[in-house]
């Protein structure tokens, strides 16, 4: 498998932080569910936006 450039990568913007994030690997089953860059975002995360998944 050829590598791919972090820039060819897919990317979402952090719902909490607002800030850019790119895929990785241990995304890779379930990239349409990732909302947040990080557990610390995910944890900060108003409870109403985790109660409209």
């Amino acid at each position: 498998m050829k590598m791919k450039k972090k820039s060819d990568l897919p990317s979402k913007t952090c719902l909490c932080c607002g800030l850019p994030f790119a895929w990785r690997k241990k995304w890779e089953r379930d990239w349409d569910q990732v909302k947040y860059c990080s557990e610390r975002c995910r944890r900060s995360a108003p409870k109403s936006q985790e109660a409209q998944r």
